[in-house]
């Protein structure tokens, strides 16, 4: 009996020192953790959102202070390079300096399982049940722990710090003494009195922290704190209404989709900006992130850099890239004077800001992953009717002898003359119009949707409606001569090859109708009538967005001298048809060959 209760208060000495060990090594990690409601949420203030993806982020904030007077916040952007700049603005701190690093936080939660409700209550009273004949009263005195402190001492040198381990061997301190439990085997636990729901358990977070110098002063409890950067993970869309009412008047409406996958915001001022922003180093993520890439982000956010637009249409085509979207006409550009002449005042609070327009949309609340459709501004700015008739030169025979008799109709159909219904907005209002998809509509009825283009004040741009089924339209070119050796050049003889060619025109509608027709030819045109306006275009730089040289003009082997020789020649006629008149525009044109 002696040896058996000398034994046991050995064995409730040892179970004691187990414990004070064990207690030591949770006070030690927890205390050097910091608790999670130590860490500053800084609220977003603005955002300048941009229509690539991009947002300029202002966060700013009183946020509390650790013992040492600094800040610290388990949020870290992601920024663009050189575009992260934190500030303080308290009086009475400086910003010495900012530091991003992994840290150890201790963070409580529920607990949702025997071990982290043992864990929530060492201390406690409770019985346990190891099996069906096995329960007994015990004091639950705590997990034996290895210590970060610990690990770190034990581990080779420069070893990155690590998470404090939990033994599976609960201590429990019994009538017998301190019983070391695999706490597996625990089946159930019946509490006297339960103190505690919530569990704490440390984890890694990317930790930013703020360290401010208070100089002769005591370190605030609070200090107000700001952090300005760029970085991807909000964007805007714009579309337009167009409502017209068919007497030369347009109520253009303009509404912005907000993406949201950046951060939850609360009544932040968001500003949405037309114009083509610079980010030099828009791919490249700043050092301060701790990580070399960005978050993967939806479609919407996704580019091609140097890829084909026609690939990448989401991206291109409602990106700022305004001189490649911008309203161009081939004919000719003009201003429409006083853009003061719009029939309504400013509604919406935009500004100018050097060469970008910025809308202001007002303080908005967005969760992350949330989508938002906000209006934006709304005018009436006057318009026209025009039709348009673009005829390309057509491809030379060799090209389409290896097509099929199908693929031959298919491509006469699309090629088939087709006179397109156009609206020619005059820009008179305070605003620029963007880039955008323009739904179009007059009576309460749907028209089309069309793609605006960007347009400055005081510019026109125009928009197309549909084909115009009801104007007729059909062009005949035929060869009138030849005549060899009509020029010699370098002791190689050229035949100069004469044609002739005709569009005609009939207007079936019940009004008079703008007509627009533009024509391209490979040579040079000799005459046209109706005052066309004749022009020949720079071999080497006026290619007008591929109307000029379609795409197969550069998968054709033209011979070298082809463009010593003939240029690519443009006629644009302009005038009205009245109802049921009938127009033919005549034209005649030579090229070079050997």
């Amino acid at each position: 009996m002696k040896t058996i209760s000398s034994r046991a208060g050995m064995s409730r000495c040892l179970g004691v020192v187990l414990a004070s060990v064990s207690l030591v090594c949770l006070n030690s990690h927890a205390d050097q953790a910091a608790p999670l409601k130590a860490l500053g949420r800084m609220p977003v203030k603005e955002l300048t959102v941009f229509k690539d993806g991009h947002v300029f982020v202002d966060q700013h904030g009183s946020l509390p202070t650790d013992a040492k007077g600094n800040v610290l916040l388990d949020y870290l952007p992601t920024p663009v390079i050189g575009t992260f700049w934190p500030y303080s603005a308290d009086k009475h701190a400086k910003l010495n300096s900012v530091v991003a690093s992994q840290r150890r936080v201790s963070i409580e939660r529920t607990a949702l399982s025997i071990r982290e409700l043992l864990e929530a209550n060492i201390g406690v009273e409770a019985i346990i049940t190891e099996n069906a004949t096995n329960r007994y009263p015990a004091t639950i005195v705590g997990f034996p722990t290895r210590s970060s402190e610990e690990l770190a001492k034990t581990s080779p040198p420069n070893s990155p710090e690590k998470l404090p381990e939990l033994s599976h061997v609960i201590l429990l301190k019994t009538t017998e003494g301190v019983k070391a439990v695999n706490v597996d085997r625990i089946q159930d636990v019946t509490f006297k009195e339960m103190k505690k729901s919530t569990a704490a358990a440390e984890e890694f977070r990317n930790l930013l922290i703020l360290k401010l110098d208070w100089g002769n002063h005591k370190a605030s409890s609070e200090a107000e704190v700001g952090l300005l950067y760029l970085q991807k993970g909000v964007r805007w869309i714009p579309s337009y209404k167009v409502t017209i009412d068919g007497n030369g008047k347009a109520l253009i409406r303009l509404q912005a989709t907000l993406i949201n996958e950046l951060m939850d915001f609360e009544d932040a001022n968001v500003n949405l900006v037309v114009g083509v922003p610079t980010f030099a180093f828009k791919e490249t993520i700043d050092p301060i992130a701790l990580q070399e890439t960005a978050a993967q982000l939806s479609q919407f956010f996704q580019t091609q850099p140097g890829g084909n637009l026609g690939n990448n249409a989401l991206a291109a085509n409602f990106s700022n890239s305004i001189m490649t979207q911008q309203g161009y006409r081939a004919s000719d550009y003009r201003s429409t004077g006083d853009q003061d002449a719009s029939d309504s005042a400013p509604d919406a609070d935009a500004s100018k800001n050097e060469d970008l327009f910025v809308f202001n949309a007002g303080h908005l609340t967005l969760k992350k992953g949330e989508r938002m459709v906000v209006p934006i501004a709304e005018f009436t700015i006057p318009y026209e009717d025009v039709f348009t008739l673009e005829l390309p030169f057509a491809p030379p025979p060799e090209l389409s002898r290896n097509n099929n008799g199908q693929q031959r109709e298919l491509s006469r159909l699309l090629n088939a003359p087709k006179v397109i219904h156009k609206i020619r907005l005059s820009n008179k209002s305070h605003y620029p119009l963007t880039t955008a998809p323009a739904l179009i509509l007059r009576d309460g009825k749907v028209l089309s949707q069309g793609m605006m283009t960007y347009t400055a004040i005081g510019s026109e741009s125009d928009l197309t409606v549909t084909t115009a089924v009801e104007i007729f339209a059909k062009k005949s070119d035929i060869e009138t001569g030849r005549k060899n050796d009509a020029l010699v050049l370098e002791g190689n003889h050229y035949v100069r090859v004469d044609l002739a060619g005709k569009v005609t025109l009939v207007n079936h509608r019940k009004e008079p109708a703008r007509l627009e027709v533009t024509r391209y030819v490979l040579g040079n045109v000799d005459s046209a009538n109706r005052d066309a306006k004749v022009e020949k275009l720079g071999g080497f730089e006026d290619e007008e967005s591929g109307v000029a040289r379609p795409g197969w003009y550069y998968s054709y082997g033209w011979p070298d001298w082809w463009n010593h020789m003939n240029s690519v020649s443009r006629m644009t006629w302009k005038f009205e048809m009245t109802p049921g008149e009938r127009v033919e525009l005549g034209y005649k044109w030579n090229y070079f060959w050997r």
